[in-house]
């Protein structure tokens, strides 16, 4: 996603599964409490290099998760064809935050250690049951990605947030 794209539209989740023969999607929500993914319209389908508007039609809490079904959506094989299709909404639809971040602010800032280590960007953000942890990932030239996993301890391990200069600053071992 373009640093435009990113300051019109957040991802809010993912369609993960098919759920019935009528077009049901299964939704991996990103929002919390998880139901509140349903509260957002239009969604914005994003997979690949398409993106599209949907209309949700009806959606609620099933199993522990949230199913949802799409306007045009009819049938299992057309739910099948949007597996994996991330789920955005125009960032106009979330409230103004007086203070702090949403985690989609953090998406592919660079990270950098205090004393100007770059190591990459952040490419997800992970919840765990202490803290969230950013996910960076650095190219190194002639191999694969690596990646690095921090935790999300503001003023402990996250010195700064620059959304503008879309860097953050970390007291991180640049070899760990």
């Amino acid at each position: 996603m373009s640093v435009e794209t990113r300051d019109e539209y957040v991802a809010v989740g993912r369609i993960s599964g098919v759920y019935g023969v009528k077009g049901w999607v299964k939704i991996y929500s990103y929002t919390r409490p998880r139901q509140n993914i349903l509260n957002y319209s239009p969604w914005y389908l994003k997979q690949g290099k398409t993106f599209r508007p949907v209309e949700l039609q009806d959606g609620r809490l099933h199993a522990g998760g949230i199913v949802a079904h799409l306007v045009g959506c009819n049938d299992r094989d057309m739910a099948r064809e949007l597996l994996n299709t991330e789920i955005l909404i125009s960032r106009q639809q979330l409230p103004v935050l007086d203070e702090g971040f949403y985690w989609a602010d953090l998406m592919e800032c660079r990270v950098l250690t205090q004393d100007g280590v770059d190591l990459g960007q952040v490419v997800q953000m992970l919840e765990t049951g202490a803290n969230d942890v950013l996910v960076v990932q650095q190219q190194i030239s002639g191999s694969e990605p690596q990646e690095r996993l921090i935790p999300f301890i503001l003023e402990d391990v996250i010195i700064s947030v620059d959304l503008a200069g879309n860097v953050i600053t970390v007291d991180w071992d640049p070899e760990f």
